[in-house]
């Protein structure tokens, strides 16, 4: 009895020790320990902003806490859907900190953009940097501009990877070759994670995943308008806009637990709601309580895969009729 009260104790004492050194540490070294599954709906988080074309700090965070209320697996900013070529340095910090509070104790990934708009590499930097120490998940960076596809970009994500030690995704587009990513996959010991829209990311996945022993994990975006097929041929990530984030996480967990089914008919229903209004309409968001009145977003240059089709004027009290009317029993957020 005595040698089991002996060890009870040192167990005791240990644990109260790690505690004591956790409390003591960091938030952002904390935040670090805590790795997240990169996999899933990571949908492109919209950057709110009000009548003052101020960012809306706080309304960029409730769209976690709506990702975290939905079972969104993840969330990435600033990208393209969120307009972030329109964004300073300070309102990209700024932000990025904004998304990681909100996200702080819960199982929602946050993926922090790095890219710069004038491919300066000590930009880039410090985002990344900025990013890591404010406890990101992941970073994601898009080529920069005036980079070509070859020896050079290839050189300025090779420094990227060595900038953090954050797992670092890759995001294609335009002329980015199968070759080259995996050229990346290969040199790059962080770079195990591709978002593709260069080509017909449908077609080029099979031979990335055979060229890299099925090691690069692959993402889609474009929308996410295919999302069925993109599970079907391997892709272990989806990059949709936030407005239904949550029902595509809904269609990816009951596909990938075995119930294909209902997952058709889930994915069916944001396609449905789709040709009576734009994902990359901001007033879903406002009716869906998650921005406020009157919020607008950042946008520049247009997403790829955003809708093109003609969608009559819609306004936030429109929407959340027929939100209620024909999608209220799927929505989890």
């Amino acid at each position: 009895m005595a040698h089991e009260s002996t060890i009870g104790r040192r167990q005791f004492l240990g644990a109260v020790a790690l505690t004591t050194a956790a409390a003591a540490m960091p938030k952002y070294l904390w935040a670090k320990t805590t790795a997240k599954r990169l996999a899933g709906v990571f949908p492109i988080g919209f950057t709110p902003v009000n009548a003052q074309n101020e960012v809306d700090y706080e309304g960029l965070g409730n769209q976690v806490q709506f990702c975290r209320r939905g079972g969104v697996h993840g969330l990435a900013w600033p990208q393209i859907a969120s307009g972030w070529t329109t964004l300073s340095e300070d309102e990209r910090k700024h932000g990025a900190e904004a998304l990681l509070s909100a996200a702080r104790g819960g199982s929602t990934a946050i993926v922090i953009g790095v890219q710069s708009r004038t491919a300066d590499f000590a930009e880039t930097e410090r985002y990344a940097k900025h990013a890591e120490k404010a406890g990101a998940d992941a970073i994601i960076c898009i080529a920069p501009p005036g980079v070509a596809p070859g020896p050079d970009l290839l050189s300025y994500y090779q420094k990227l990877g060595k900038a953090t030690s954050l797992p670092l995704f890759i995001q294609t587009g335009g002329d980015f070759s199968v070759d080259l990513v995996v050229e990346m996959f290969n040199t790059i010991p962080t770079c195990r994670y591709v978002k593709d829209e260069a080509g017909e990311p449908l077609e080029r996945i099979a031979e990335i995943k055979k060229r890299t022993n099925d090691q690069l994990n692959c993402f889609s975006g474009k929308g996410v308008n295919t999302m069925m097929t993109e599970m079907e041929r391997g892709f272990v990530g989806h990059c949709p806009f936030v407005s239904f984030a949550d029902v595509y996480a809904s269609a990816y967990d009951l596909y990938h637990s075995g119930k294909v089914r209902e997952a058709f008919d889930q994915f069916g229903r944001i396609e449905a709601a789709s040709t009576m209004f734009a994902q990359s309409d901001v007033n879903i968001l406002i009716a869906r309580g998650v921005f406020r009145p009157g919020t607008t977003t950042r946008v520049a240059p247009p997403a790829p895969g955003a809708d093109t089709r003609k969608h009559k004027p819609s306004n936030p009290e429109e929407i959340k009729h027929e939100l209620d009317l024909y999608m209220k029993p799927y929505l989890k957020a």
